[in-house]
């Protein structure tokens, strides 16, 4: 129990920045319920993005890295690539970044409002898609499967825009290049400490496990799937009102 904690109190941001200098310095969460939120969060991006992947034409719609890429090998004919997929995923993720920092501008005094609103309506959109696939009522093949990417999208992209402005140091839920470089360029065989890659890793593990889950159980369900990453967002939105209001946090 003891190594437990000594490697969860080093995966805690001691000393990391909630948002920008004109957002409120205090947090709503303590160091370790922020880490274990956004891993959580993380997990929920390979749930999705194993969805997205799979199931809705080789699109992502949390990795907007990726679908510039795909954007250009769409040019060849022979890449069974769909630019329309990959543009209808970046326009859907840009709108709820967009959504999401406007709710960061005016909720960003009120941290555990802002956090509460921008994740539970995250989650409302990704159940209202796990429903609606799961009666038929939208489709994950074909021209209609463009309506279920750009809600998806639209998640992930409030999700990006939240946890940007949370400003939590190698925790973004969605982009692990740099997690990775991190890993290796700290790494004792670069000539670093290797002390600073725990919540790198972990970040690493959890998308890893989110993606891995979710490419099993589309054996079954496809709607399970995203039902699974609503739950998870409804419990982080949940764990977010649950907190203590006595909790202060200097940043």
């Amino acid at each position: 129990m003891s190594a437990w904690r000594h490697v969860w109190g080093r995966l805690a941001p001691h000393r990391s920045r909630f948002g920008d200098d004109d957002l409120a310095a205090e947090r709503p969460l303590d160091d370790r319920a922020t880490v274990a939120l956004l891993l959580v969060l993380t997990a929920v991006t390979g749930l999705v993005d194993a969805v997205s992947y799979l199931r809705l034409g080789h699109v992502f719609v949390a990795n907007m890295t990726g679908n510039v890429v795909f954007l250009g090998l769409s040019l060849d004919p022979g890449s069974d690539l769909s630019p329309a997929a990959s543009v209808t995923a970046i326009a859907g993720f840009l709108a709820g970044a967009v959504l999401g920092g406007r709710l960061g501008t005016i909720l960003g005094d009120r941290p555990r409002v802002w956090l509460g609103v921008a994740f539970s309506f995250q989650a409302l959109l990704v159940a209202v898609v796990a429903v609606a696939v799961g009666l038929g009522l939208l489709p994950y093949r074909g021209r209609l499967a463009l309506v279920t990417i750009v809600v998806l999208a639209v998640s992930s992209g409030l999700q990006n825009a939240t946890v940007r402005r949370m400003a939590v140091r190698d925790m973004t839920t969605t982009v692990l290049t740099m997690a990775l470089v991190g890993v290796a360029a700290d790494s004792v065989l670069a000539g670093g400490g290797g002390g600073k890659s725990q919540r790198r890793i972990a970040s690493v593990a959890a998308m890893l496990a989110g993606a891995a889950a979710g490419a099993l159980m589309l054996r079954v369900t496809v709607a399970g799937v995203l039902a699974l990453a609503a739950v998870l967002l409804a419990l982080v939105a949940l764990s977010i009102a649950a907190q203590p209001r006595s909790v202060h946090v200097s940043i």
